[in-house]
Parts: structure tokens; sequence; C-alpha cells
């Protein structure tokens, strides 16, 4: 169990957080097409996973919107980003934005996703949903920038995800 905040709240987040280092547990969600994507969808390309609660907030707007952007300068790489909004509005979202460079995949099946990447709200207003997290993959899926974002309400930190892939 770990905490962040929320608003300076403590907040409860359940699950292993993976570690630099560590593969990257399966994972099996949903993407806009009702289809059910797993980490094999992407084998051979690097992976940026930008895991919020709700693209219907202001930080996670902007932190894909910053992913989206970074995206389309990368080699062999795909941002994902996972939230627990239905397929329809992600992608609702990314048409009013003209956000192409990213994939965005919901935790409508596959909740337990939220545990086995240690960020599944447990306590306060959010509770169900993810906390901020950033984890890249390298092809391998092996871990090699993980970040738990403390509080709930900031930004993730872009340089230090984006220089794990140099």
């Amino acid at each position: 169990m770990s905490q962040v905040t929320l608003g300076g709240n403590p907040i409860e987040v359940d699950g292993q957080f993976p570690q630099k280092g560590q593969t990257a547990p399966a994972l099996k969600l949903v993407n806009a097409k009702l289809a059910d994507v797993t980490l094999d969808d992407f084998a051979g390309k690097r992976k940026v996973l930008n895991i919020v609660p709700s693209l219907d907030t202001p930080t996670c707007a902007t932190s894909t919107r910053k992913f989206n952007e970074a995206a389309g300068k990368l080699d062999n790489t795909v941002v994902l980003v996972i939230s627990a909004d239905l397929p329809f509005a992600m992608s609702r979202f990314c048409a009013t934005e003209g956000l192409n460079n990213v994939v965005t995949l919901s935790t409508m099946r596959g909740r337990e996703f939220l545990k086995d990447y240690g960020v599944a709200i447990t306590t306060g207003p959010l509770a169900g949903v993810s906390a901020r997290a950033v984890v890249v993959l390298d092809a391998d899926n092996h871990v090699v920038h993980a970040e738990l974002v403390p509080e709930i309400k900031n930004e993730p930190n872009y340089d230090a995800a984006l220089a794990a892939l140099s």
C-alpha cells in the first residue's frame, strides 16, 4: 500500500507500483474500438504509460496533450493514455483536441490493472480510479522509468520520463 495526496490530503493507493529494472506486469485494457488490448499488441515498441484518473480533469488533459506532442518526435515509441474514462469519451477528447499521437485505453474492463500497477486509489473522493503515474517501458517491457506522482493534482516529470527513452 502506497500513499499519495489529493489537495494535500492523504489518499491510499493499493497494489505494487512497478520499479525500474522490473518486467512490467501484464495488462488487458479496452481501446477506442472496444477491443481488448495487451502489451503484446505493441510488441517491439517502447511504451510510455501515461496513467491518469480521468481526461475530464485539467491536469490529465494537460499531460495527455504534452505526451501527444512528444510522441510525434519519438522513434519506435507508443504513448498509452490509461484512465477510467469510457472509450467513447476518450476518443471524443482526442478528436476535439486534435491528438493523434496517443493511444487511449480504458480500465472499463481489466480493472485488475489498477492493483497490478499499484495505482488503485482506495480512499477519498477518487476511490475506484487510478492515481497519476508514468511508467516507461523499453521494447522488451522492462521498466526504465516509473513515477507515482505524489500529489494527484500535479503533473508528472515529463523530462525524466522522456529522458528514459534516450
